[in-house]
């Protein structure tokens, strides 16, 4: 258990320096693009929101990058390198002083990301053996939804107090000690030393991976076109104060929590269902958050809903991802948390520019339910297309068995 608890401060970390900047942004506007601001708040906070799309873009091509190239390597020293580069990337945050520098670190930041949760998923299962898997992944993701119930509120009280650069400080510490945590209480595993780079990107030759990966990073960008700008749909749309700010990420953590904890039940059930479900459920209440977005209170019990209906579908995609991914299950690991950032990136840059076009601060909410809308398509296409799969297999092995019948067969309309 010390094990899976030391992982899970590994991804407490990385769960709080990817989200404490959305709580954060005005304040990060504010001070590395001083003109912009002083000239259009607006188009300044739209403009740093690109610091959330350079970590989402880190993650995105690190994540598969770094997971081929190393899971052939033991697993306790390659997390332990990886938690090392978030610890010193983080620092670098602390004083660049300008906004593009900022940025740079933002992006090498989000490098080791998925990576790390790729090889700690695969570190937590070996641990637990087949048959507790899934409850020792959900352990060290705890991490990650505790991150945005505790740590990302608090980092983003202490930033608005302090300064934006505090925060990321407590993020240093972190992962400081989650080195220390790993280093002494996950044993050493092997690698698989049979891997190879070549073996490993086999798996962008696989059609509903690529199916998959599109789900998440325009469906799921929906929850990110949001989360994004809580602070600005808390202070700007509903008129509350920015102390009311930390109030809504609490929601918005509960809301992933619970929504975590469900979401791996029903994904048990059935995969397909729990994503087409869940999306749906994304653009209403996204739709719900920009409808209610006039007023504080409902504003966060809207929030709180749109987060738990977009986390409860995310466990759906991992296990979609292991699916259809195959024998590659190391980069399918890590290429889930690629794939989410791409949704992250995306959903931060596209309700980003809204704001910049003057939309308005209420405009991430109608990006986001048009994003779900556009993820469930993507979806109904990638399942029809497998049961065009599953149907050809299944003449072709008719044919094998019978060869009588060769010519005679037509592929079922499914």
């Amino acid at each position: 258990m010390w094990a899976l608890l030391s992982l899970a401060v590994g991804s407490f970390g990385i769960g709080m320096t990817e989200f404490v900047t959305m709580g954060l942004l005005p304040r990060m506007a504010e001070d590395l693009l001083p003109a912009q601001y002083a000239s259009s708040a607006e188009g300044a906070i739209g403009q740093a929101g690109i610091l959330i799309s350079l970590y989402a873009l880190g993650v995105v091509l690190g994540a598969p990058t770094i997971a081929a190239l190393v899971s052939r390597f033991p697993r306790r020293t390659v997390i332990l390198a990886l938690v090392a580069a978030l610890l010193v990337f983080n620092a670098l945050t602390l004083v660049m002083p300008t906004f593009g520098l900022v940025g740079l670190t933002r992006f090498l930041a989000g490098l080791p990301h998925g990576a790390f949760f790729g090889m700690a998923a695969l570190a937590a299962a070996e641990l637990y053996g087949p048959e507790r898997r899934g409850r020792a992944i959900a352990i060290v993701m705890s991490g990650l939804m505790v991150a945005n119930l505790v740590g990302v509120p608090a980092g983003t009280l202490l930033g608005q107090r302090l300064g934006w650069q505090a925060a990321y400080g407590v993020v240093v510490v972190v992962f400081a000690l989650a080195f220390v945590f790993i280093r002494i209480f996950v044993p050493q595993q092997q690698g698989d030393a049979s891997s190879t780079l070549r073996r490993e990107l086999g798996i962008f030759r696989l059609p509903q991976v690529w199916f998959t990966v599109g789900v998440a990073g325009i469906g799921f960008g929906a929850f990110f076109a949001v989360y994004s700008y809580v602070a600005t749909l808390v202070t700007d749309a509903s008129g509350a104060d920015e102390w009311v700010v930390p109030i809504a990420l609490i929601a918005v953590g509960a809301g992933m929590v619970v929504g975590n904890i469900v979401g791996g039940a029903l994904a048990d059930r059935s995969v397909r269902a729990t994503l087409l479900y869940g999306l749906g459920a994304i653009c209403a209440t996204a739709l719900l958050v920009g409808a209610l977005s006039g007023s504080t209170v409902w504003l966060i019990g809207a929030l709180f809903l749109f987060a738990l209906v977009s986390t409860t579908a995310m466990p759906a995609l991992q296990l979609r991802l292991f699916d259809v991914g195959r024998n590659h299950l190391a980069i399918a690991s890590a290429l889930n948390h690629s794939a989410m950032n791409m949704g992250n990136s995306l959903g931060a840059a596209l309700g980003g520019a809204a704001i910049a076009a003057g939309w308005g601060y209420v405009a991430p909410a109608w990006v986001a339910a048009a994003l779900a809308f556009v993820g469930i398509g993507i979806a109904l296409w990638a399942f029809a297309a497998e049961r065009r799969d599953v149907a050809r297999t299944i003449v072709t092995m008719e044919r094998e068995f019978d060869p009588d019948r060769a010519g005679t067969d037509t592929i079922p309309t499914v």
